[in-house]
């Protein structure tokens, strides 16, 4: 029961913080186009690019799945923690452009299949990076890969002009996604290496 809470609640933030970026950094919106030119609408843009992509919130779900520690509990939490996120950012963004949530019935139901599709299985994906071994390695390295090849194929570029916040960006994806992927080959091999030594022990 408490995975479940911690979930709704990191969900629940997660999606209303992602839709008040995007609010903030566009300048056409009621929340943006007060601080258009400022550092604030810059930051915002930024964190508009990080969070309201793909490979944010497959992390949700498998950070989540993490805490849960176990397969069934981490598939429960990484669906959960998505429903959450949807629910939180349609709300959001119906609030911050002042429209009914009722016109946003339909993305709900779609984006809500999907969390219990995706989230449930990147949530076992989650509670797999405390498991030894290939697995936990090829679970460890699922979000730095995906932020990679999503970055390849689908860069954070929402127009054709580079502007300093895109290149921010993607210089901090690409640089937590090599983070991360380091951390698991790092932890796969010192497991390996301590489990050889304990192995040679006489």
């Amino acid at each position: 029961m408490k995975i479940i809470i911690t979930s709704v609640v990191v969900g629940t933030g997660f999606g209303a913080a992602t839709s008040l970026v995007n609010a903030l950094s566009s300048p056409y919106s009621e929340l943006g186009a007060p601080i258009v030119g400022t550092v604030w609408a810059g930051a915002s843009k930024v964190l508009s690019l990080l969070m309201d992509a793909g490979w944010s919130w497959a992390a949700l779900a498998v950070a989540t799945g993490w805490l849960a520690r176990t397969w069934v509990r981490g598939a429960l939490a990484g669906a959960t923690a998505l429903i959450a996120a949807t629910a939180a950012y349609y709300v959001m963004d119906a609030f911050a452009r002042q429209e009914p949530l009722a016109g946003y019935e339909s993305d709900l139901v779609v984006w809500w299949t999907a969390s219990v599709l995706f989230g449930s299985v990147l949530g076992v994906v989650g509670a797999s990076i405390r498991r030894p071994g290939p697995v936990g390695l090829l679970a460890a390295l699922t979000v730095p890969v995906g932020a990679a090849l999503q970055m390849v194929l689908m860069p954070p570029r929402p127009h054709m002009t580079m502007t300093p916040a895109i290149v921010l960006a993607e210089v901090l994806v690409w640089t937590a996604a090599a983070i991360g992927a380091g951390w698991a080959v790092h932890r796969f091999r010192t497991a390996g290496h301590a489990v050889g030594e304990g192995a040679r022990r006489p």
